[in-house]
């Protein structure tokens, strides 16, 4: 059987955990960052879990990760 190919664009953008849940960054935080509040910055450096109805395109694209 062919293997399947990783989808290189989405392995730099999200990550999987030992439970299969993928992670992603936060939006809204490449520029324009003087306008936003100390307390909004901090909290977008944390990782989020991306939306069930985007999870399984993902799980395709990330095969063996």
């Amino acid at each position: 059987m062919p293997k399947l190919k990783t989808h290189r664009g989405a392995a730099k953008r999200f990550k999987k955990t030992g439970t299969g849940k993928i992670l992603r960054a936060a939006a809204f935080k490449r520029h324009i960052l003087t306008g936003k509040t100390t307390k909004l910055k901090r909290h977008m450096r944390k990782k989020r879990e991306v939306a069930p109805q985007d999870a399984a395109k993902l799980n395709r694209m990330l095969p063996y990760r």
